[in-house]
């Protein structure tokens, strides 16, 4: 049996796209193992179908803990045994190529994002340097590359001359389909971090615009504590609900519950631009309409299936009438439910895991025949 080591800088128990891809290499039949970061507030793991590590460091965030985990994850990967080394993003790819070529094993590029294009990055010219030269460094030599969209793949195989393959960040099928019964509250719904460049800021700025509805934000980010302080300042803390960090296995009943569905970024950097956020499929699974920015890749999916609302910018007028078209056009919304439910029947993991599973079986027919 052959063992793959994945590694990523956060912590494991909410990472519903590397629990997918880690279970979905297990049942395919190789060893697994997950290596993350152990933080002071993490939670107990839930037990997976894959070895789950998680490593301690010292500081929290900022250079210091990039060289720091590099430097635990490097020494880490060198005690360790294993026959293939998956790096997702770049902040895990230098110590994955060195440890990995010392060790003879073949070596896995995932580019979850365009990382040196990320807002965080992007107005720091000498950070944005800094990765970018580790990109140009390690990509080119690494066997097998994939990504979570077209878009990128197609940038990302010009910039480093490697063809990028494509594994969507899909949800799994939910067995059930949905229907919302009248009278039932209206909530507006974001789920993912609480990051720069979320349009959170937009969104809750709309809020008083709507006062029968509530916004619930599930999740935690760099902009948690500011943008509680701007609830506050709004006089919002009965219609904005900060639900924290949810458990991948509890997301879906939650996304149901919503009315609309936000996904709404700005356009401060490349890897917004060419985004397609595992969120944007949670809500066609959910069969909830939702609003995104009109983005290539979301632009392409409303084009063959009709199940967004897509907006141009975030101006607070924008963002109202979207609202309003949603909540007040139940013809509109309705055929948008529809399409997300035909939608979802083909957008799952269930179909999209068996390009992940041939891209570690690709490099295993590529070993055995050397």
């Amino acid at each position: 049996m052959r063992k793959i080591i994945l590694t990523v800088t956060n912590d494991l128990s909410y990472d519903q796209r590397m629990q997918r891809i880690c279970s979905s290499l297990a049942a395919a039949g190789f060893e697994v193992e997950l290596v993350g970061r152990l933080r002071p507030r993490s939670i107990p793991l839930s037990e997976r179908p894959f070895r789950q590590t998680r490593l301690y460091c010292r500081f929290e965030k900022g250079k210091a803990f990039y060289l720091e985990y590099n430097i635990r994850l490097l020494f880490f990967l060198l005690r360790s045994k294993f026959d293939i080394l998956c790096s997702v993003d770049l902040d895990t790819i230098a110590p994955g190529w060195l440890a990995g070529r010392l060790k003879g094993a073949s070596l896995v590029f995932d580019a979850h994002e365009y990382f040196q294009e990320a807002p965080e990055v992007v107005d720091r010219p000498v950070i944005k340097k800094i990765w970018s030269l580790v990109a140009r460094l390690f990509i080119p030599r690494m066997d097998r590359c994939y990504t979570v969209g077209p878009a990128l793949a197609e940038v990302f195989g010009k910039l480093y001359g490697r063809p990028f393959e494509v594994v969507r960040n899909l949800p799994l099928r939910q067995k059930e389909h949905f229907s919302r019964q009248a009278g039932t509250p209206t909530i507006l719904l974001y789920q993912g971090v609480l990051n720069e460049g979320r349009g959170l800021e937009a969104l809750i700025g709309v809020m008083p615009a709507f006062p029968d509805a509530s916004l619930w934000l599930a999740g935690e980010g760099d902009l948690s504590a500011k943008l509680r302080d701007l609830v506050r300042d709004l006089g919002l803390e009965k219609q904005v609900r900060f639900l924290g960090y949810i458990r991948p296995e509890e997301l879906p009943a939650l996304t149901r519950q919503a009315t609309i569905g936000f996904n709404i970024l700005e356009n401060k950097g490349l890897s917004y631009y060419y985004s397609l956020a595992n969120k944007a499929f949670d809500y066609i699974q959910a069969e909830i309409p939702s609003v995104h920015m009109d983005f290539p890749e979301y632009r392409k999916l409303q084009d063959q299936y009709g199940v967004f609302h897509l907006i141009s910018d975030l101006k607070p007028e924008t963002l109202q009438s979207a609202i309003r078209m949603l909540l007040d056009d139940h013809a509109y919304a309705d055929l948008i439910r529809r399409n997300c439910r035909k939608a979802g029947e083909e957008l799952v993991w269930e179909r999209e895991e068996a390009v992940l599973v041939g891209v570690y079986f690709g490099i295993s027919e590529d070993v055995e025949s050397l």
